[in-house]
């Protein structure tokens, strides 16, 4: 994981840029550079493709000159396209976008990318500031525009600006930005989307077997594809469907023991035994950490500066999470860790079992695909990158999001009596995972690490706010005012860093409140009536 900042006019001084650009030190430890040319471009980076300096960035070619955060997977078939026109350099996978550029223009190069990336681009010869971001939102970036001239910035967390920007927005995934004047782009610059990922062009109504063969066959290649990295991998196994079927399928294609990390509370975990389990199956070289409250709770505030969200169903999660990377990061030399994160985006969760009617799960779907830059990606992204390394997402795989988008959803509506079942039945029967983990209900990971991590948070809070405190959070906060203890403390951190800057989201993560059976006041699946087996 590599972070940037830039910044258009080079007038707002090089101390208050760097003093911004040390806030994202922690997502790229390895080499650190500022370069001062038609504005201020400082790199972190991580390496985890070609581990010499030839990978260093900013990128520069022929008057442009391009950073970017990200792993493009398709850089082979890129590189072959581009060999009788650029002369490559490095085995870096991002040193093809600046000849890919050149060749076919900006849009259509951010369409041939089969990436999760955010990119800056300037080209002198046009004067155009370019920026983009991949389809779902896996890497992050936000913009801005300087207090001292105006001028356009970006970076890939929103502390990387805020020292020199006052109005700072989380960039839309799935956009670009182009600009045909270098000193006007504040008033001429526009936003175009260029993949909607979302909203699939058509809807394929296939038999059951042909639906889940496609599943697994898309989901291998998304799961092999990211594979391939010169710097050491991990894979986070919670135990649950999603991890677990990542770690399956990546043992058969490696030829080497996998590295599994598990984290549980100390007192009631639940996740624990069935990562073992899994771990065991597998054989995988398995690593299980445990976390107190008191962990817990020392972590909460580094956590949310972190993640930038006030969000509580964010905030529970990324703590374990976060936990599980420290000990990662302190104990290993791993850089790039494997997620199970966007499965439930696109197959559905505990409260979409609750859907109406099939448009009303895709309709669900495509809300939940495109606010994922603001929670469960964001999450994985932020809390791995806090610790130095960079998060792989084979469900966000965009080949894979796409068929499964297009899939009939009646066909994806819990009719057969389990969630996730199409994803659950394209790997059944072949050995990949015992049946007992193939068809484990879901569980929230904030809630499976263990039910005490929760409240031992509803606790501290309950214990530093009266009744009147809560009563007064409408007053202090008028946009998404918290409306428990817990969200009134994780809001209060919130703005101890970030005052202002709340509409960063767009509101609590929450099931579909206009569902029956979803009118609920917690995000958590435990307050669900089908929440049933999940929290056992």
């Amino acid at each position: 994981m590599c972070g940037f900042v830039f910044a258009s006019e080079e007038r707002i001084g090089m101390k208050m840029f760097k003093e911004s650009y040390d806030n994202i030190f922690h997502r790229g430890p390895d080499n650190q550079t500022i370069e001062e040319s038609n504005g201020f471009w400082g790199f972190h980076r991580l390496s985890i493709m070609d581990l010499t300096s030839n990978g260093n960035q900013p990128f520069s070619h022929n008057g442009k000159k391009l950073v970017c955060n990200g792993e493009v997977y398709n850089f082979l078939h890129l590189k072959e396209l581009l060999k009788d026109s650029y002369e490559f350099r490095s085995e870096s996978d991002c040193e093809v976008l600046i000849p890919l550029y050149e060749k076919f223009g900006f849009e259509i190069m951010l369409k041939m990318l089969d990436a999760e990336f955010v990119l800056v681009m300037y080209d002198e010869e046009t004067g155009e500031i370019m920026a983009a971001r991949d389809p779902i939102g896996i890497r992050p970036m936000f913009y801005g525009y300087d207090r001292i001239m105006g001028g356009i910035c970006f970076a890939s967390e929103a502390k990387g600006l805020i020292g020199f920007c006052d109005e700072v927005y989380p960039f839309p995934p799935g956009h670009y930005y182009k600009d045909g004047d270098f000193h006007l782009y504040y008033k001429n610059g526009e936003f175009h989307i260029y993949n909607d990922i979302a909203d699939p062009k058509i809807i394929v109504d296939e038999p059951l077997d042909t639906v889940t063969e496609k599943i697994r066959e898309k989901l291998e290649k998304g799961i092999a594809k990211r594979l391939h990295s010169d710097a050491p991998m991990g894979f986070l196994l919670s135990g649950g469907l999603d991890s677990s079927l990542v770690c399956a399928v990546a043992q058969r294609y490696l030829d080497k023991k996998i590295k599994t990390f598990a984290i549980g509370m100390e007192t009631d975990p639940i996740d624990l035994k069935y990562a073992r389990e899994v771990a065991d199956f597998l054989g995988t070289d398995h690593t299980e950490v445990i976390m107190t409250k008191e962990d817990v709770l020392e972590s909460l505030e580094k956590v949310i500066w972190h993640l930038e969200t006030w969000d509580i169903t964010t905030i529970r999660a990324s703590i374990g999470m976060y936990l599980v990377c420290k000990y990662i990061h302190e104990n290993t030399d791993l850089k790039v860790l494997m997620t199970g994160e966007v499965s439930d985006e696109i197959f559905g969760y505990k409260y979409t079992d609750f859907a109406p009617c099939p448009e009303e799960f895709q309709k669900e779907a495509q809300k939940r695909i495109r606010e994922l830059y603001m929670y469960d990606v964001l999450r994985a992204d932020r809390v791995i990158a806090a610790n130095s390394m960079e998060a792989r997402v084979p469900f966000g795989d965009l080949n894979f999001v796409d068929y499964v988008m297009s899939i009939n959803p009646e066909k994806k509506m819990n009719r057969y009596g389990k969630g996730k079942y199409l994803l659950r039945k394209a790997f059944e029967g072949l050995n990949y995972l015992p049946d007992s983990i193939l068809y484990r209900e879901k569980a929230a990971f904030s809630d499976a690490v263990g039910h005490s991590m929760v409240d031992c948070l509803k606790e501290y809070a309950e214990n530093k706010y009266t009744d009147e405190d809560l009563e007064k959070a409408e007053e202090k906060y008028p946009y998404r005012t918290p409306f428990t203890k817990e969200s009134l403390l994780y809001r209060d951190i919130f703005e101890k860093f970030y005052p202002g800057h709340a509409h960063w989201i767009k509101d609590f993560w929450m099931p579909n409140r206009t569902w029956e059976g979803c009118d609920v006041d917690d995000p958590s699946a435990r307050v669900l009536k089908n929440y049933g087996e999940s929290g056992k």
